[in-house]
């Protein structure tokens, strides 16, 4: 551009170029303000067009530079007038592009504006939604637990390797067989921390799946914007009945109440397919297998209902596993599996701990069933001694309700004299009036045994048990992949062309098959519930009123809170003093603190540095020895026993407060085993910040390092200090000087009391001490050889024969009183002279070199006393507030410590109460709906 303009001069290019940018800026402000007049234009658009690209276009720009006042530029100046015309294009160009995406810009800002002012409020949505940190550490405590779970699965397998390769050796000796018996060991161990860590990562899941339950309801109510009831969902009758018993099995967990509703009781033999016979009913493998190993040990509630979904779910779980998909019903077995080994506890092998669980789907019969533990004749090395009987205690429990519909399974492949579960099934229904028999494992039976004796054992004629009926089913053909459907296809294949039950027609054809089976026993089941059901509701009507008329008798005043109310309302007292314990005033705080720090501190203060620097017999010596003392008590032990007294002081200021709660009118003495535990268990965990101890130690040592009193008062407060510190250490050397000499002359007159040998002795070395001190009042703290010798032999003159070690035993507490009595007087002397102090220094005339070295004390006190009042308040009361809630929420989930912890007549009247009012309300919804259903 220089050189083009070179042959122009400056003055014309200038005008031509402002121009041109004039000229381009005016239609460009044009286009962009939408003006379309003609008047402000000039000529059409068309006309111009056609003079800018026409032959006469520079005619055309010469005559608008007249018009506007402007000079043409001679002809030889061609050169510049064309650049002033390319100038002039780029320039359009740009302000034509530019202008257009301000253009596009402002219109699409206010499209956007106008979408966002369409869309509804979301504002609401930050309080109903988790915040960013709490999420946070949701998100961070979930990944933990699940580390903890993996790297324990991580080392139980590798140890089980281990223990495989050894096994694979082959143990010949000793000392590989102890080797082994260590492993396994170690192994049993392992597989108990794991199973610890599943049930606390199971508890965290429950815990969160509670949060986000409660999270998802607030959600709802927050964006209606007004409080709605939850609607009431029409459960089915399957649906009710199974919450009545639920309620039930938690009722009566001791078997201590005669529970006479209606279920279908499956009981048979260990490995006799009693649980396969369970789940083609349910039409889903749900259970865990094993290759005969005890598999199911507890008691597993199956409620059976017709669903438009194949769905299981647990009771006290939202999750709902899809039995159409093979990974939620690994899931689900996984699960049971979990369960079955987190109810058994105490080196149990089993447990009466019922597993509840609901399946549902279409064609399913309405029914409630309970798989029970297999009977077994012999036990294995590895299970309870008592296992046993306890499997046969829980049989005959469950057999014994006279409403329970017996499943009695069979196993068709060995010798029926090898049963055990048919003596006992007819022990508990001799008349066979409630008992469905099963004969399991056919195909397999076919081959092996004899078809005349089948057909006996399914018409009846073989065992003496009676039953309703006799079914003959196939479970499978022993593979654990099959699925139901392929189970199902290969049962009614055998059935189809089965020798015995085709061919020669002796068992009819209802007999035969899982879904006969299902159908008889569901329509038995919900005949004996529409013959009991009355009865047992007037049952339970009846213990209702006979409870109730209890609790008026011995609580008339109180409502029958049950356990999980009292501790709902325990807990909101312990917060509410917690609340408290952050409202205490800052004096009280410093009080407690500065008395609890001298307490902690006083007794090194003395035996360490004041009575050896007081003892030293120089005043120069004194000061160099306390500030080589104090300063290493500073940076070794003085920062962690001022944590300690802290500690202590926090914790005696709320123990206090729960104290001072119990002298309320309103207090309830039933909270304060609960209370107590909480306390004492928050503050074993509490413990101080471990940086406030390096925070302090250097907040000390430049304290320590001022050795001058500023001020009167500061110098009568550490007099004071000084005079109360020696007066009790004084009162203690008297306390130990008494029981050394014994009581004076005057109290053994009074209370009759008298001297000992020994007492007596100490008075006679009293005597000879005394002297050596009147002759010396200032008399080194230790007695010379000499001085020993002497006082022996005064004593062995009055026939006191004593050795000098017994001599320096009461040379101690003698000479302490005699220093601490010299200490008071100098304290009295130094009142006064502080003015004097303040001139001469440590060359004053009254020695207070002590007076100073408590003002330092008092200073480290002080300071010390303010940063742990602020660690207090800041930091360490909110520390105690999260140990409590976790306690508390420990303690909310552990039934078994509540009982202990809440319990007494009161208690348990009153659960056992709310539960029989429940059931029998239960009861009596689920009849309404049963008879409108009829």
């Amino acid at each position: 551009m220089l050189r083009i303009y070179q042959n122009t001069s400056r003055r014309t290019a200038r005008k031509a170029v402002v121009y041109a940018t004039t000229k381009v800026a005016c239609c460009n402000h044009s286009t962009l303000c939408g003006i379309t007049s003609h008047a402000r234009r000039g000529p059409p658009h068309e006309q111009r067009q056609q003079q800018r690209n026409g032959p006469h276009h520079e005619e055309f720009l010469l005559a608008g530079n007249s018009a506007r006042g402007w000079q043409m530029p001679p002809p030889s100046r061609g050169y510049g007038m064309l650049v002033v015309r390319i100038l002039r294009g780029a320039l359009k160009l740009r302000y034509l592009v530019l202008g257009g995406a301000i253009g596009g810009g402002v219109s699409l800002s206010k499209k956007y504006e106008d979408w966002k002012d369409g869309l509804p409020d979301m504002k609401w949505l930050e309080d109903a939604m988790p915040q960013g940190e709490r999420w946070n550490a949701f998100s961070r405590n979930l990944m933990e637990v699940g580390g903890l779970v993996k790297n324990a699965i991580d080392i139980a397998k590798e140890d089980l390797k281990a223990k495989t390769s050894v096994a694979a050796l082959g143990i010949t000796t000793d000392e590989s067989r102890k080797k082994y018996e260590k492993l396994q060991s170690q192994v049993e161990t392992l597989q108990t921390e794991i199973m610890n860590v599943q049930i606390k990562y199971q508890k965290e899941l429950e815990k969160m799946e509670k949060e986000n339950r409660d999270l998802r309801q607030q959600f709802l109510i927050l964006k209606t914007n007004k409080k709605t009831s939850a609607k009431k969902i029409k459960k089915s009758l399957i649906d009710m009945y199974s919450e009545v018993l639920d309620e039930l099995s938690g009722y009566d967990t001791g078997y201590t109440m005669a529970d006479h509703l209606p279920r279908v009781v499956v009981v048979g033999d260990q490995s006799s397919g009693k649980t396969s016979v369970l789940e083609s009913i349910a039409k889903a493998r749900i259970f865990p297998r094993g290759s005969g190993e005890m598999m199911t040990r507890a008691p597993v509630k199956v409620t059976l209902a017709e669903g438009p979904y194949h769905v299981a779910q647990f009771r006290d779980s939202d999750r709902e596993y899809d039995l159409t998909k093979e990974s939620d019903l690994a899931d689900l077995r996984k699960e049971v599996e979990f369960r079955m080994r987190a109810s058994v506890r105490g080196g149990k092998t089993v447990s009466n701990e019922v597993i509840s669980m609901t399946v549902k789907g279409p064609g399913l019969q309405r029914m409630v069933l309970v798989d029970l533990p297999g009977i077994i004749s012999t036990m294995t090395v590895d299970m309870a001694s008592d296992t046993k009987d306890s499997i046969h205690q829980m049989t005959k429990h469950y057999m014994s309700n006279p409403n329970a519909i017996i499943l009695c399974i069979q196993d068709g492949s060995v010798d029926a004299e090898r049963s055990n579960v048919t003596d006992l099934v007819m022990q508990c229904d001799p008349l066979g009036r409630r008992t469905i028999f099963v004969l399991t494992k056919v195909d397999l039976a076919e081959e092996l045994a004899d078809p005349d004796r089948i057909r006996k054992i399914l018409s009846g004629k073989l065992f003496p048990m009676k039953a309703l009926g006799y079914y003959a089913v196939v479970t499978g053909r022993g593979r654990k992949d099959d699925s139901i459907d392929a189970i199902r296809q290969y049962e009614e294949d055998f059935f189809k062309n089965s020798k015995l039950f085709h061919r020669r027609g002796v068992i009819m054809p209802h007999q035969v098959t899982s879904r006969n089976l299902s159908l008889a026993v569901s329509d038995r089941f919900w005949k004996m519930v529409r013959e009991t059901i009355e009865q047992q509701a007037d049952a339970f009507k009846a213990t209702r009123f006979n409870l109730e008329t209890e609790w008026k008798n011995n609580f008339p005043r109180l409502r029958e809170s049950g356990r999980d109310e009292l501790f709902d309302k325990a807990k909101g007292e312990i917060l509410d003093e917690v609340v408290t314990l952050s409202q205490i005033s800052a004096k009280k705080w410093d009080d407690a603190l500065n008395a609890k720090l001298w307490e902690k501190l006083s007794n090194y203060v003395f035996e360490n540095i004041y009575l050896p620097a007081a003892q030293s017999g120089s005043q120069n010596s004194f000061n160099t020895m306390v500030d080589i003392k104090l300063r290493q008590w500073a940076e070794q032990a003085l920062p962690a026993k001022s944590v300690e007294a802290g500690w202590e002081a926090l914790q005696l200021e709320f123990i206090s407060l729960m104290e001072r709660s119990k002298k309320s009118q309103d207090h309830d003495g039933i909270f304060d085993q609960l209370k107590g535990a909480v306390v004492d268990e928050a503050i074993r965990r509490h413990s101080w910040e471990d940086k406030a101890i390096d925070m302090l130690r250097v907040i000390q040592l430049n304290t320590l390092e001022d050795r001058f009193v500023h001020t009167k008062s500061e110098w009568d407060s550490a007099v004071k200090f000084l005079e109360t510190s020696v007066n009790a250490k004084l009162v203690q050397t008297e306390e130990t000087l008494g029981q050394m000499f014994g009581p004076g002359q005057m109290r053994r007159l009074t209370h009759w009391q008298y001297l000992t040998q020994d007492q007596q002795k100490r008075r006679c070395v009293k005597g000879e001490l005394d002297k050596i001190l009147k002759t010396d009042s200032k008399h080194l703290p230790t007695l010379s050889y000499d001085e020993l010798t002497t006082v022996r032999k005064n004593l062995q003159r009055d026939n006191v024969d004593v050795d000098t070690d017994y001599i320096r035993q009461t040379w101690f507490p003698v000479y302490r009183k005699h220093f601490l009595q010299q200490a008071l007087q100098r304290a009295k002397d130094c009142r006064k002279a502080y003015y004097l102090y303040t001139q001469q220094g440590a060359e004053c005339e009254i020695s207070c070199s002590d007076v100073v070295l408590f003002w330092r004390i008092q200073q480290v006190i002080k300071i010390t006393g303010n940063a742990l009042r602020q660690q207090v308040i800041n930091r360490e009361a909110r520390r105690l507030d999260k140990e409590i809630k976790a306690v508390l929420d420990e303690f909310s989930d552990d039934e078994e410590k509540k009982a202990h912890l809440l319990t007494g007549k009161r208690v348990l009247l009153a659960e056992e109460l709310i539960k029989v009012r429940m059931i029998q309300e239960k009861l009596e919804e689920f009849i309404n709906s049963l008879n409108q259903e009829k």
